[in-house]
C-alpha cells in the first residue's frame, strides 16, 4: 500500500495541490471524478471503453492548458506514474518536504562533545547550559582534530543544546536526571505473581510527616513497607526514626501475623465483616477470630534494594530461617522494584498529606512553624497507619487490579486476595517467642570468666557458667558463640547453647541493669559513652540513666533557670525513647551477678556525723 498518511509532513499547500492533481488523473484512470453522483456517465473523451490511455492523457493535456494551467501529454503521464507508485504523496511537490539535518549545519564533532558533556552531568550536581556549552568547546580544544572544526556561535550551541538535552533533566532535578540515565533502554517487562507473596517488593523511606518525639523533639521517621504483587496488599509498615535490621526483620513476623482489632477502631474494620473468607480461614487458623480485615501473606520471594538494612546478615538469615529467597535488584535500579516505589509514594498523597505535621516532599513544599503545632506521637502515627491501611488501603480498587475480561472492573487488595485464595489456599505460619529471637541480629563472641562483653557492655548470668571459656563446637567461627540482641534494647542478650535442643536459648542480662530503669538502645549508649571519653563501663551506664532520667523528668531547676541541654542530647533521648515505648522492660535476675548468692544480708550500725559548730572550741575535750 502507498504511504498516503506522509502527505501530512508536506506544507498546506503541497498537500492541497496534490489532491487537486489526484481528481484529474482519477478521471484519466477511471473516467470519472472521485466525488462523482452515482450514475454519473464518463465524458466521451475520458470513458475508458471508448478511448485509450494515452488518448484521455492528450485530452487531459489540452483541458487543462486551455483552462491556464499549461501542461503536456507526457507530464500527464508522469504523474499518473508516480500516482500509481506512490500514491497522493507521489503528486506533491518534493522539494517543498526536504527535511533539513537533524543538527542543521552543526559538525557532528561538535554534537558529540555535547553529547559527552550531557553525560557527565548525569551523575554530577545540576549546573546551567552554560556550562554545558563551556564544556563542550574544552572537550573540542582537548581534541587533536580541534584546527579543523568550525565552532558554531552561542545561539546555536543553545539550540543544540534543547535538541540533545530534551528528556535527560541535564539542568534541572539531579535525582530525576539519575533516574532517567539508569532506565534501561529496553521495554519494561513484569514478573507474573499468580498467588499472595510470590513476589513482594521491600523497600524504607523518610515519610514527609513530622512527630513529636519525647523532650519535644519534632523530627521525621522512615516508613518501611513490604507489598504484594499479587495483590497489592501492605502486610506490614512500620515507622521508626532510623531503620535498622531488627526492624526489617520485625516487618516479616508482622507480615505472616494478623492485624489485631485495637480499642477504638470501628467493627467495620473486622476481617469477619470484610470481603476475605473468614469463617474458612479462622477453622485453619485460630488467631483470625479477632482479626482487623487486613491479609496475612507469607513472602516467598522478597524484592530488595541495596540498603544496608536490607543486605545485612540479620535480615539475610531471618529471610533464610523463614524459607523466604531474598532478590536484591541491579544497583541503581529503582525501577526494578517499582511496585514498592510507587506504593511508598502513594501512602504520602493518600495518608501523610493529611496528618498534622505534614511536610510535603520538599524544602520548596513545606510551610512555616510545623514544629510548633499539634504534632502526633511516633507510637500514634504508627496506630493512624495500620488503621489507615486496613480502613483505606485495602479496600480500596487498584488500577493494577483490573480484570483481564472486564478491563473497566479494578479490584480492591482484599478482594483480590479473596479471589487468589479460592486458588491458592492458605497455610498459617504462627511465631512463638524462639521464632522472634532467630530474627534479631547476631554476632559471634567469646564467653570469658566475666562473662559476655560487647560495645563495652558486659552481660552475665548464672546459666554461663558451664559455657565460660569452653568451645561452642562451631569449628568454622573458632569456638566462638552465636548471640542475638536486640539494637533497641541493651538490656539483655540471647546465646544458643548447641548442647540443649529443647531450650537452646539462655537470655543473659547486662551486669549494670540495675543502674537503668528502662531499656534503651545502641544509640544512647553510643552518645553516652561519647559523653564520658575514656570512662568505665559504670561510668558510662551512669551517663546514659542521667540522659534518660533527664528525659524524663523534664528541665531541672539550676539557679532559677533550667537546665540547657544540647539538641544532640534530646534528640538521642527522644529517639530511643520512641522506639523502647512497645518493647517490654524485662524483668531484672532473680541474682545479681556481681555479688554472691550467699552474701550476708544484715545491715550493719550506722554512726551519724555531727553536726559542724564554727563556734566551738574544736581542742575541747568531750
Amino acid at each position: 500500500m502507498p504511504p498516503t498518511a506522509r502527505i501530512a509532513e508536506f506544507p498546506k499547500t503541497a498537500a492541497e495541490q496534490a489532491r487537486w492533481w489526484e481528481r484529474h488523473i482519477l478521471e484519466v484512470l477511471d473516467g470519472l471524478l472521485p466525488d462523482a453522483p452515482e450514475g454519473t456517465v464518463p465524458r466521451s473523451e475520458f470513458d475508458p471503453k471508448r478511448t485509450s490511455l494515452a488518448q484521455r492523457e492528450r485530452a487531459k493535456a489540452a483541458e487543462l492548458t486551455a483552462a491556464g494551467h499549461p501542461m503536456t501529454a507526457s507530464g500527464i503521464k508522469q504523474r499518473r506514474q508516480r500516482y500509481q507508485r506512490d500514491g497522493l504523496v507521489g503528486l506533491a511537490d518534493g522539494r517543498s518536504a526536504k527535511q533539513m539535518p537533524e543538527f542543521g549545519r552543526v559538525a557532528p564533532a561538535v554534537v558529540e562533545a555535547m553529547r559527552q558533556t550531557i553525560a557527565e552531568t548525569a551523575e554530577a550536581s545540576s549546573k546551567t547550559i552554560g556550562f554545558v556549552v563551556w564544556r563542550t568547546t574544552q572537550i573540542l580544544a582537548d581534541r587533536e582534530d580541534a584546527e579543523g572544526i568550525e565552532l558554531p556561535s552561542q545561539r546555536t550551541l543553545y539550540r543544540l543544546f534543547d535538541k540533545l538535552a530534551t528528556g535527560t533533566h541535564a539542568t534541572g532535578s539531579a535525582t530525576t536526571r539519575r533516574s532517567v540515565s539508569a532506565r534501561p533502554a529496553g521495554p519494561f517487562g513484569e514478573v507474573p505473581a499468580c498467588a499472595p507473596g510470590e513476589w513482594m517488593q521491600i523497600d524504607s523511606t523518610p515519610l514527609d510527616v513530622l512527630v513529636r518525639l519525647d523532650e519535644g523533639i519534632a523530627e521525621k521517621v522512615e516508613l518501611t513497607g513490604m507489598v504484594d504483587l499479587a495483590t497489592r496488599s501492605l502486610p506490614a509498615a512500620v515507622l521508626r526514626p532510623t531503620t535498622k535490621a531488627a526492624d526489617a526483620s520485625a516487618l516479616l513476623a508482622r507480615s505472616i501475623a494478623p492485624e489485631t482489632m485495637r480499642p477504638g477502631w470501628s467493627d467495620a474494620l473486622r476481617m469477619s465483616r470484610s470481603v476475605m473468607p473468614h469463617r474458612r480461614l479462622l477453622d485453619l487458623d485460630e488467631r483470625l477470630e479477632h482479626a482487623a480485615a487486613r491479609p496475612v501473606i507469607v513472602p516467598d520471594t522478597i524484592v530488595c534494594d541495596h540498603g544496608k538494612v536490607f543486605i545485612s546478615k540479620n535480615f539475610r538469615a531471618s529471610c533464610r530461617y523463614l524459607g523466604i529467597t531474598l532478590q536484591p535488584t541491579h544497583k541503581a535500579s529503582p525501577f526494578e522494584k517499582g511496585a514498592i516505589e510507587k506504593t511508598l509514594g502513594s501512602v504520602a498523597t493518600l495518608f501523610a498529606q493529611f496528618v498534622a505535621g505534614y511536610t510535603g516532599r520538599s524544602t520548596d513544599r513545606r510551610g512555616r512553624g510545623l514544629e510548633n503545632g499539634p504534632l502526633w506521637s511516633l507510637p500514634e502515627l504508627q496506630s493512624l497507619l495500620d488503621e489507615w491501611i486496613v480502613a483505606v488501603w485495602q479496600n480500596r480498587p487498584h488500577d493494577a487490579l483490573r480484570d483481564p475480561d472486564s478491563p473497566k472492573r479494578a479490584f480492591s487488595p482484599n478482594e483480590k486476595y479473596a479471589t487468589l485464595l479460592e486458588s491458592c489456599g492458605y497455610v498459617p505460619a504462627p511465631l512463638n517467642g524462639e521464632d522472634y529471637v532467630e530474627l534479631l541480629p547476631e554476632r559471634w563472641q567469646a564467653i570469658n570468666a566475666y562473662g559476655i562483653r560487647i560495645n563495652h557492655r558486659t552481660y552475665d548470668g548464672a546459666e554461663l557458667g558451664p559455657l565460660r571459656r569452653q568451645h561452642s563446637g562451631v569449628v568454622e567461627k573458632k569456638g566462638l558463640w552465636e548471640i542475638h540482641y536486640d539494637p533497641y534494647d541493651v538490656s539483655r542478650v540471647w546465646v544458643r547453647d548447641r548442647r540443649n535442643e529443647a531450650d537452646p536459648w539462655i537470655t543473659v542480662f547486662w551486669k549494670h541493669l540495675r543502674r537503668v530503669g528502662v531499656p534503651f538502645g545502641e544509640l544512647a549508649w553510643d552518645h553516652a559513652r561519647a559523653q564520658v571519653p575514656g570512662g568505665t563501663e559504670e561510668q558510662i551506664a551512669d551517663a546514659a540513666a542521667a540522659l534518660l532520667r533527664r528525659a524524663h523528668d523534664g528541665p531541672t531547676a539550676e539557679k532559677g533557670r533550667p537546665a540547657r541541654r544540647s539538641r544532640r542530647d534530646r534528640r538521642v533521648a527522644a529517639r530511643t525513647r520512641a522506639t523502647a515505648t512497645d518493647r517490654p522492660i524485662p524483668d531484672p535476675p532473680a541474682v545479681d551477678p556481681t555479688h554472691d548468692e550467699e552474701t550476708d544480708t544484715e545491715v550493719a550500725k550506722v554512726i551519724p556525723l555531727g553536726l559542724f559548730d564554727p563556734f566551738s572550741n574544736p581542742w575541747r575535750r568531750t
